[in-house]
């Protein structure tokens, strides 16, 4: 068995790499809301335009299909503009949505901006938790690109709480025709205008921030790398990282069919497969179609939206203990846990509904349970995973390419789901999601090594040093 090096122990500059790896976490704050908003709008939208179930489900899963587009080309575009650049843009894109769908005046007019906040997504959901994996010294890279999934996670919960106040607040005594419409009239549509605040926030923090230090180093740029990596963690660990850096045999080609060769089989399998059972688990049926699984559950529609505020706050606390533990514990002992918990949770919710057991609280008590073993294992770990197993000269397209795997998931299960409830019902949809989750501890057990404390250029070591090693 190949052993990986500890980096050594630098005095960290804990102010400038919090304040840097929180503003490249604001986009996963625009992805969570973006994702949470729609749970508030669907009904108003589909009320408004007289949507039948495909468009409910064109309505909310068309975001993805442009996360999707998204991510097939933030790859290739963060390894040839940067990682800064590729965030900046993403940060326009959902600027550009959240204006466009506040004042869209037919659907065609609502999907196509949709589509745009999908194109933002889809880079950002795929830069920057590769700009924190890069920029972070690996004995806190699991810590900080965690605070990219609390990010998202509070948006999420940031979107009910805006939704609800703003369904609750809505009122006829606004005397502006404009305002009165995106308020009160149509007031879906200040529910995703108000995307548009978090998104100027996240475009103008972008200005201040730096390369990533790796990319530099890929471009030549090592003065601007040293100065960088110096910050972050003292002139030692900066002399070592770019000693590691310049390893021969680390730089590789820069081809993404590196990826497809026989050297990194392993993380090109945990690429694709980690990201797309962290969806198909079924976690954005519960955030898109809370209120209406809930409702199925035999709550009311005002107590509904409550339990999805509950789940909102559950997935945000419980997101901290993989924020305090991933680079104690390690990666693969939250995997075990979480993923154990949510595939037993999903049979339990699955067996109420078979049942009939609607009444009282177990059914949103074990969807609680579902969420708070996915948002300290599945959640934040896959990012974390997925942001470290590449070799550095393609981590950019082979990144693009895991995300991809994961936005496909998504867009399968937001829009089956409606269908899958109308067709099977509640119990075999998430029976179906307990099946789809439980490869992912095969895949835990079989396939992902323990990378806490380790190097970017020690684990892209670790894969060449096992590939030659008798297994």
């Amino acid at each position: 068995m190949v052993t990986l090096p500890n980096q050594s122990v630098n005095k960290v500059n804990n102010t400038y790499l919090y304040l840097v790896c929180l503003v490249a976490a604001l986009g996963g704050f625009l992805f969570g809301f973006d994702t949470a908003v729609i749970s508030g709008t669907v009904g108003l939208v589909k009320g408004d335009f007289d949507l039948n179930a495909v468009q409910e489900g064109w309505f909310v899963s068309c975001a993805l299909l442009g996360c999707i587009i998204g991510v097939s080309v933030s790859g290739k575009l963060s390894d040839t503009y940067g990682r800064k650049l590729v965030q900046i843009i993403s940060a326009v894109l959902f600027l550009a949505s959240a204006i466009g769908c506040m004042f869209s005046v037919t659907f065609t007019t609502l999907i196509a901006f949709r589509l745009v906040g999908g194109l933002g997504i889809g880079v950002a959901s795929m830069v920057s938790p590769l700009y924190i994996s890069e920029f972070a010294p690996s004995r806190f890279r699991g810590t900080m690109v965690s605070l990219y999934q609390l990010a998202l996670t509070i948006g999420i919960v940031l979107a009910y709480f805006s939704n609800a106040y703003l369904a609750n607040h809505a009122s006829d005594s606004f005397e502006n025709a404009s305002v009165r419409s995106i308020f009160s009239d149509h007031v879906w549509r200040g529910m995703l205008g108000l995307g548009a605040v978090p998104a100027g926030i996240f475009l103008l923090a972008l200005l201040v921030v730096p390369e990533s230090p790796r990319w530099l180093l890929l471009r030549g740029q090592e003065q601007k790398a040293r100065a960088i990596l110096t910050r972050i963690d003292g002139p030692a660990s900066a002399q070592k990282e770019i000693e590691a850096f310049k390893a021969p045999g680390e730089d590789g080609g820069g081809n993404l069919s590196e990826l497809f060769t026989p050297l990194y089989r392993r993380p090109l399998w945990i690429g694709l497969l980690l990201p797309f059972l962290s969806q198909v688990c079924g976690i954005n049926a519960v955030i898109y179609y809370g209120p209406r699984i809930l409702e199925q559950a035999g709550f009311t529609l005002n107590s509904a939206l409550g339990g999805q505020v509950t789940i909102g706050l559950v997935n945000v606390a419980f997101t901290f203990v993989a924020i305090f533990t991933v680079d104690k514990w390690g990666r693969k002992p939250l995997l075990y846990v979480g993923v154990g918990g949510a595939v037993l949770s999903l049979l339990i919710i699955g067996a109420l509904f078979q049942l009939g057991v609607t009444s009282g609280p177990w059914i949103l008590l074990f969807i609680l349970a579902f969420i708070a073993c996915f948002a300290f294992s599945f959640g934040p770990v896959c990012w974390v995973v997925v942001g470290e197993i590449f070799p550095n000269a393609i981590r950019g397209k082979a990144m693009a390419l895991a995300t991809l795997s994961l936005w496909i998931g998504n867009f399968l299960v937001g829009q089956l789901t409606p269908a899958l409830l109308e067709g099977v019902g509640s119990a075999w949809t998430f029976w179906l999601f307990a099946l789809c989750c439980s490869p992912a501890l095969w895949l835990t057990w079989k396939l992902i090594p323990e990378t806490k404390g380790r190097s970017l250029e020690a684990i892209e070591a670790y894969w060449k040093a096992t590939s030659t090693s008798p297994r």
